[in-house]
């Protein structure tokens, strides 16, 4: 449960940005949208694998 303390004077739409910030780091959201819908270990681990091609490629290409 995220608690944010709200000081005295202080407007709430600064307070409603810093909770959405707190809310925002915790990854809440984004967990719920992955176990939204279920993703096999393959398939995962195939992502991965060609995700890394992918930055080798740009850091081959950089140093190039």
């Amino acid at each position: 449960m995220l608690i944010i303390p709200i000081k005295e004077g202080e407007n709430i739409d600064r307070a409603l940005k810093r909770f959405k910030r707190k809310f925002e780091k915790t990854g809440a959201m984004r967990q719920l949208r992955t176990r939204k819908q279920f993703i096999k270990p393959s398939v995962k681990n195939r992502s991965r694998i060609l995700k890394a091609q992918h930055v080798q490629r740009l850091k081959d290409a950089l140093l190039q």
